[in-house]
């Protein structure tokens, strides 16, 4: 494995802490984050006027001459796989991929291949710089398997770490699309019963809860409201079908990002995802709201019906602020086709 040297000199007024005067003025295009140089100076691998430093809280002057030895990133363990990606946006430290329902994130026993990561690598190549030391994308956040839509994933240590803080903070935009039982409603009296769920104006129901992984099944999320973690959701109704407000079309965004989020927290409301097979995504609907057709398309969906539609953040290397929408896929539009037309013309 190769190794290449950065040299360089401390500016003026230097933070207080080594990790951090590096940090500050290692040259930009080396992409080394403070976790990367705080890991470097614990190898020894870093040189302050010709000695080695081991503690990343040294205190360093102005002048100093820094001389730091890096190992080329390693291969990746993860195989690559020529997979086909809907890439919606790609510079040097990140990209933007509209993931199709059906594709995990990154391998996990179950699937060990197929994934996300797994056509990354392959589509990346040598523009992956190295995340953490390996060659491997920088996975800063997720949506399920059978959640289709947006995510960012880093290509450089820099923006992996930048994106991070930015998803740490709560700071990235993130809207779904998803087609829920019923219609969330301030005036419905059984909403107002329901722990942990308020309205705004413009109608928006927000629930605030905890959550954790659930007692009995650890696939599941549970809705707590002491311990767990925090985590808000804020949902809109933008469509609604059948009678009366069988089915429809909302909006959420999350002010936290938990797993399962959206779908527990939706569950819990009384308004599930249509299709869920986890948190009760499958009802019987009454014959009066629609006729069989538009019945069986809902009954028969096979996924939860829920889309990753918005994703917007701040570049962690250029600054630019950047906005992604992508267009809901072809089942959950066929599904809306089908609960729109009037039944009359499903006889």
């Amino acid at each position: 494995m190769g190794t290449r040297q950065i040299d360089f000199v401390i500016a003026d007024a230097p933070p207080p802490r080594l990790d951090k005067a590096l940090s500050r003025d290692v040259p930009a295009g080396e992409s080394l984050s403070r976790t990367r140089l705080a890991r470097l100076i614990e190898e020894g691998a870093v040189l302050v006027d010709g000695k080695v430093v081991l503690d990343a809280k040294a205190k360093v002057p102005e002048g100093a001459v820094v001389s730091i030895t890096v190992s080329e990133a390693d291969e990746s363990h993860i195989g690559a796989e020529d997979i086909p990606l809907d890439i919606v946006h790609e510079d040097a430290d990140l990209i933007v991929i509209n993931k199709p329902a059906g594709m995990v994130v990154h391998p996990a026993p179950g699937s060990p291949n197929g994934t996300l990561v797994n056509a990354l690598l392959h589509h990346c190549g040598e523009e992956l710089s190295g995340v953490g030391g390996v060659k491997r994308p920088g996975i800063v956040h997720r949506i399920d398997k059978d959640t289709s839509g947006l995510l960012v994933v880093a290509k450089s240590d820099a923006a992996h770490q930048g994106l991070a803080a930015q998803f740490e903070a709560h700071s990235v935009e993130r809207y779904y699309r998803a087609v829920c039982y019923g219609a969330p409603d301030a005036n419905d009296p059984r909403l107002r019963g329901v722990k942990g769920v308020s309205f705004e104006p413009g109608n928006v129901m927000r629930i605030t809860t905890q959550l954790a992984r659930h007692k009995h099944d650890r696939q599941k999320q549970a809705v707590l409201f002491h311990g767990g973690r925090h985590a808000v959701t804020r949902a809109r109704v933008v469509d609604v079908f059948g009678q009366p407000g069988a089915v429809s079309l909302i909006e959420c965004w999350l002010e936290t990002g938990r797993t399962h989020q959206i779908r527990v927290h939706m569950a819990h409301a009384g308004h599930g995802l249509v299709g869920d097979p986890v948190y009760g995504g499958k009802r019987k609907l009454s014959a009066r709201s629609f006729d069989a057709d538009a019945a069986e398309a809902v009954r028969a969906f096979p996924r939860q019906a829920l889309h990753a539609a918005v994703l917007g953040f701040v570049h962690p290397v250029s600054g630019d602020e950047m906005r992604f929408e992508a267009a809901l896929p072809q089942d959950i539009e066929a599904l809306i086709s089908v609960l729109k037309q009037p039944a009359k013309s499903r006889d």
